[in-house]
């Protein structure tokens, strides 16, 4: 019987039927194409508002955080990693273009940066990368559409977030036809800001796990009010309070802080509903005390919500392909220098916790030497193969994070005033003169943390201020008034030295 054959569409001819093929033939399998190296995801977490010591590796292992916790304990931790500008708006512009405040145009909340400048997303300038940006944006328009972010899941004011509340049965209680901040903080978990912003996370990890992304996940939260479900999450009797914080401002701190403390105190002691005094300025150490577990209990809650996104990833298979990192916009003073919030240069309010965890990276650590913000896009973009950005104005630190060494250098911070004039002060102070008030009101400050520890601020009209951290980690000793000429003047030469070099035209000289 003649041997029967099979046509093979693909290349024409014939070939013989498997049952009749030899043995070895029936289980030999094609070799597999090499898999090709796939471009890293990037994952980068921001919390609004957390400072650096409320993780285990910056010596504060009382906050439940152990989402948080394990990632730093597979990560390269930067323990003293400082913003370039300790209010919101200008710190997260930074974050996102490399820039500093003064060149971007953001120098302080409620002014945008410079429409030319260019944010990560259009740095990488990469198609192959979806992009997404879920969460507190806080830079105003043109959004995160036009920034480089082809999806945008909003929160804030009116907003993909408020209209998930309506659509789930509740009433707009703010004036701009969105949800009070307090309200927020007081609904259950399913309908929170954390457990929103986590869900679309998710979803967008899910959705994109068979293309390179990048995604930006920005919590709301621990930002007052400091209210949450997790309220209790934490024993009173394990909380304590800031060292300085039982030590008044004296008048060797600038008067602007002063003012800012005059009226938190003046808020909390006229409000008779007693919410300010719970949910954004304490009077007392008792006060303090609560505020500190409520702000601790908000941690937990974006812990949480972290690590049901980290867990995403993992499901996803990407651990090994996808970058994770996390860091802050900036600190809370919690009552330290008896101040809350932000916007002061003391180390509570400029210290964020950093950390990237890197696929190929060495075994963790913690790295103690100082790391600006303005050098994170520059690190990300090499870390994810891309070339440097010119406009950026730090650099890459990928060899700390791949476990090399760096040489030490000075970390630069910058204030520039509110918008606003009377913003946090009471221009009727009991402290000073009017014309005084106005005039600290309007100050700004450069500041400088030296290798040795020194930190030196200068300000144009208000007083200069030099702490050494090494002796006085939380700054309550004043010395610019008793320090050797040589290192006040070595430092001020420092901040004059990078002014140059990033064409900041503030004028420090007419309060030396």
């Amino acid at each position: 019987m003649p041997e029967q054959r099979t046509e093979n569409p693909r290349v024409g001819g014939s070939i013989p039927p498997l049952a009749i093929l030899p043995e070895s033939a029936k289980n030999y399998r094609m070799p597999q194409p090499a898999r090709l190296p796939r471009k890293p995801n990037l994952v980068f977490f921001l919390p609004d508002q957390q400072r650096a010591d409320t993780l285990a590796c910056c010596g504060n292992p009382r906050v439940h955080a152990p989402n948080l916790n394990r990632l730093a304990a597979e990560s390269m931790v930067f323990s003293h990693a400082y913003v370039t500008q300790p209010v919101c708006a200008p710190s997260r512009a930074s974050l996102l273009t490399g820039v500093w405040p003064h060149t971007s145009g953001c120098t302080n909340n409620g002014f945008a940066p410079d429409s030319r400048i260019r944010f990560l997303p259009q740095l990488l300038g990469d198609s192959d990368y979806r992009t997404a940006y879920i969460g507190k944006w806080h830079l105003g328009k043109p959004g995160p559409k036009a920034r480089g972010f082809e999806e945008f899941v909003s929160v804030e004011r009116v907003s993909d977030y408020s209209n998930f509340l309506i659509e789930n049965g509740l009433k707009p209680d703010h004036e701009s036809g969105g949800f009070s901040a307090l309200t927020i903080s007081n609904l259950p978990i399913e309908l929170s800001q954390p457990k929103f912003v986590e869900r679309h996370a998710c979803d967008f990890i899910q959705r994109n796990a068979r293309s390179p992304f990048l995604l930006v996940v920005s919590f709301v939260e621990p930002h007052s009010p400091y209210n949450s479900p997790f309220n209790d999450e934490h024993a009173l009797e394990q909380i304590d309070v800031d060292p300085s914080a039982t030590v008044p401002l004296s008048e060797d701190v600038p008067l602007r802080y002063r003012l800012t403390r005059e009226w938190q105190q003046d808020r909390a002691a006229r409000d008779g509903t007693g919410k300010i005094r719970r949910f954004n300025f304490g009077l007392t150490l008792e006060e303090y005390r609560d505020i500190r577990q409520r702000y601790f209990g908000l941690i937990t809650f974006v812990d949480r919500s972290i690590g049901a996104i980290l867990a995403s990833v993992e499901n996803a298979g990407l651990r090994e392909d996808t970058i994770i990192v996390h860091t802050s916009d900036h600190g809370d003073l919690l009552g330290a220098h008896q101040l809350f919030g932000k916007g002061v240069m003391f180390e509570e309010a400029v210290r964020v916790p950093c950390m990237v965890r890197a696929s190929g990276q060495p075994r963790a650590r913690v790295i103690s030497q100082p790391l600006s913000h303005i050098d994170f896009v520059p690190t990300l973009l090499e870390l994810l193969g891309s070339p440097p950005a010119a406009q950026c104005a730090g650099k890459s630190r990928a060899a700390l994070v791949r476990g090399e060494t760096m040489p030490l250098e000075n970390v630069f911070i910058e204030w520039s005033p509110y918008r606003k004039v009377d913003k946090r002060i009471k221009m009727d102070s009991s402290l000073a003169p009017r014309e005084k008030v106005e005039r600290a009101a309007k100050e700004s400050t450069r500041a400088v943390i030296t290798p040795d520890g020194w930190k030196l601020c200068l300000r144009d009209k208000d007083l200069n201020e030099l702490y050494n951290l090494r002796d006085d980690p939380v700054e309550i000793r004043n010395l610019y008034n008793s320090a050797p000429h040589s290192v006040i003047a070595g430092c001020a030469d420092q901040i004059w030295r990078w002014q140059e070099s990033t064409s900041d035209k503030l004028d420090l000289s007419t309060n030396r």
